[in-house]
């Protein structure tokens, strides 16, 4: 097979020319010195050691002993020092505060990550380099996040910072080689040759820190406030070979580092110890005058009045990384943006202090109760359940061992009735485990989580299950809101600005804004939708906030095809030109129906009032014409006065019932005219 051409690598990591320590070649021939350290180099060893030193004897007397506790605790890990009273016996943990830090990682978690998306960018509108393509910028910024694995770096960051109270972690950019399949031509027609190509990628990586690794100046209250922070681990000699081989590192005497267990990232029976090395790497401020460049020595720019103050006066930042008393590395500060590449961010606030306060702490002086309930129960039942013998021993065979076992037959000199008694020490008491139950009932509510019931251990007697809720998830926002501000926003600055540096053709150098888009956690969404459905069940299909609420509530969601439902939804409210001309020709036609209605009914109404008009005169004519006929010869003037008498008569009675229906037809006429006009009235109205 035919081989495949390497692609063109990117530009290499660089640090800019005069700013920093020239770093010694690997030695290429075999029994070539070591390096040897400068009388400068080895003062500003001691300069940073001697600092760090101090830093540390003071974290690890206010902090070690109960960051050591809280991981064992998480880790359901027992140990001497953790017993409540000498005469414990029982080693069990409750699992009370291991639901508590889990419940509260996997809300910060949801609430980041469970919208999919979490960060958006806005083009600074003051920005003069003109307007960039945001999406194009968010997407690659997504794309090389998850290469990297940002997101479970954040994961194990949130976790760290639940348990001891500070979440750290610390920025790394390095040149990673990939391999890429690809396919190439051979030359001749149809053939094509199949391998892969190799290429180079800037990789931005977000390492989590331990803070039992972490030292800081404890004069400062954030990483930028503080003279100087420190990163001390172990870390494979093999990589150190690398290292040097490569130029990065100088060629000096390093041994192997003597073991110590409060460095190690857990906490074991037995910790390996051989083939690694134990680096410092200090981030922070040092005397320009330590500086070393192109091997010549630079002198203060300023001299201080005061002695206290000669060795502080002119400061520059710069990255040093020591290894057994000797420098490995040491550079002015390489990022265009002189910032440090360490982040840290509290759990739960503590003012005035860089390291917050977690969930371990919270809840260690219930956990301490629950424990100790637990074992004291633990205790009594091994007293109580395991059987105990009283026997006489003087009339016990000589070297008798005595064993209680199914079957066993046991030799006494005399009657065993007088000479074994089986006894205990009473009955078992199960108050103690009602105590622990009361007592973890408190740690959740310390906590602020939720019991394996999933019921809100904040809930009382007389608080709602809501209320509870609402508080439970205010409590949420206020760790989340540390997160975002501290450590989430400044990373994706800091990571945007190193691509910017260092891989420049994919990322320009542009002023953009970002914003993060983690609002809600699974409770707390789940709490939203259950407020918005009853919303909408209470304003019903037809109300006009229905869709608005509808979409609320896919948006909220965690659906798969979230954004195919919400551009449906949104399509299905904007309204169809078709269906609007439409719909108004339907409403002139009714208009003129009802229009043609209302003049029909004008007519018959006038038609009615007409008729009623004529009923007498019609009345009259036909009385008068049966007057005029059927007279009585013999008598026809008596006849005729009878006549007339009883047509008088008729005539009243027919005027009154005429005049009755004239004023019923002139109501009813009335009342039609009165609905026309309402009619008319609403119409113009709608």
């Amino acid at each position: 097979m035919a081989k495949v051409p390497q692609r063109e690598a990117p530009p290499a990591l660089e640090v800019p020319e005069n700013t920093g320590q020239v770093i010694d070649a690997a030695t290429e021939t075999e029994g070539k010195k070591p390096y040897d350290p400068t009388e400068t180099e080895k003062e500003l060893a001691s300069f940073i050691i001697d600092h760090t030193d101090r830093w540390r004897d003071y974290r690890d007397q206010n902090f070690l002993d109960d960051w050591l506790q809280y991981e064992r605790i998480f880790r359901g890990k027992w140990a001497a020092e953790d017993k409540t009273r000498d005469s414990e016996r029982s080693k069990l943990i409750s699992p009370a505060t291991q639901q508590a830090i889990e419940t509260r990682h996997a809300e910060i978690m949801e609430a980041i990550f469970g919208q999919g998306e979490f960060f958006d960018i806005k083009d600074d509108v003051a920005d003069q380099n003109g307007p960039i393509d945001v999406e194009k910028l968010k997407n690659q910024l997504y794309e090389d996040f998850a290469q990297d694995k940002i997101r479970k770096s954040f994961d194990q960051i949130t976790l760290l910072g639940e348990i001891y109270g500070t979440g750290i972690g610390e920025i790394v950019v390095k040149k990673v080689k990939q391999y890429v399949p690809m396919q190439v031509p051979t030359g001749t027609p149809g053939e094509m040759a199949y391998g892969a190509g190799q290429k180079d990628r800037v990789s931005v990586q977000l390492v989590p820190t331990n803070p039992e690794n972490f030292i800081w100046d404890p004069n400062g209250t954030s990483v930028d406030d503080c003279m100087g922070v420190a990163v001390e681990k172990y870390v494979s000699v093999h990589r150190i070979a690398e290292k040097v081989a490569s130029g990065e590192y100088r060629d000096t005497d390093v041994g192997a580092s003597p073991p110590n267990d409060d460095l190690e990232a857990t906490q074991e029976a037995k910790t390996f110890e051989n083939d690694r090395v134990l680096v410092l790497t200090y981030y922070g401020l040092i005397p320009r005058e330590y500086l070393n460049i192109d091997g010549e020595e630079i002198e203060s720019l300023n001299e201080a009045g005061s002695e206290f103050l000669d060795d502080y006066t002119d400061m520059v930042e710069a990255i040093v990384e020591i290894a057994d008393g000797r420098i490995l590395k040491v550079t002015e500060s390489p990022y265009m943006m002189q910032d440090r590449p360490i982040l840290t961010y509290q759990a739960d606030t503590v003012p005035n202090r860089l390291p917050g306060r977690g969930t371990a702490e919270k809840a260690l002086n219930m956990q301490k109760a629950v424990d100790g309930s637990m074992r004291s129960h633990m205790d009594s039942l091994a007293l109580t359940i395991a059987p105990m013998m009283g026997m006489d021993a003087t009339r016990l065979p000589r070297g008798a061992k005595f064993e209680v076992k199914p079957g066993k037959a046991f030799m006494t000199n005399g009657d065993p009735r007088e000479i074994l008694m089986p006894f205990n020490f009473g009955t078992n008491d199960g108050a103690a485990m009602n105590t622990s139950k009361e007592f973890e009932r408190m740690l959740l509510m310390a906590t602020a989580t939720i019991d394996s019931n999933g019921t809100p251990s904040q809930v009382s007697r007389d608080v709602g299950f809501d209320m509870a809720t609402a508080t439970m998830i205010k409590k949420y926002k206020r760790t989340l809101v540390n997160f975002q501000e501290d450590f989430l926003i400044p990373f994706i600055y800091k990571a945007t600005w190193r691509y910017m540096q260092f891989d420049p053709q994919r990322y320009p150098s542009v002023d953009v804004k970002f914003v993060p888009t983690a609002t809600l956690g699974i409770i707390a969404r789940e709490y939203e939708q259950k407020q918005l459905a009853f919303l909408i069940q209470t304003l019903g299909a037809q109300s006009p906030l229905t869709p608005i609420l509808m979409q609320g509530v896919v948006k909220n969601s965690s659906l798969h095809n979230r954004e195919e439902m919400l551009q449906a939804m949104q399509q299905m409210s904007q309204p169809n030109p078709q269906q609007q001309a439409m719909q108004q020709q339907a409403v002139m036609l009714e208009g003129r129906v009802k229009a043609a209605e209302a003049a029909l009914k004008e007519a018959q109404a006038e038609k009615a009032r007409v008729e009623a008009q004529l009923e007498p005169q019609v009345v009259k004519a036909k009385v008068l014409s049966a007057l005029s006929n059927n007279l009585n010869e013999d008598n026809e003037g008596a006849d005729f006065e009878r006549r007339a008498r009883i047509a008088e008569l008729m005539l009243k009675e027919e005027d009154i019932r005429s005049n009755e229906r004239i004023a019923n037809k002139q109501m009813e006429a009335k009342k039609r005219d009165e609905q026309s006009y309402a009619d008319t009235v609403n119409r113009v109205v709608q």
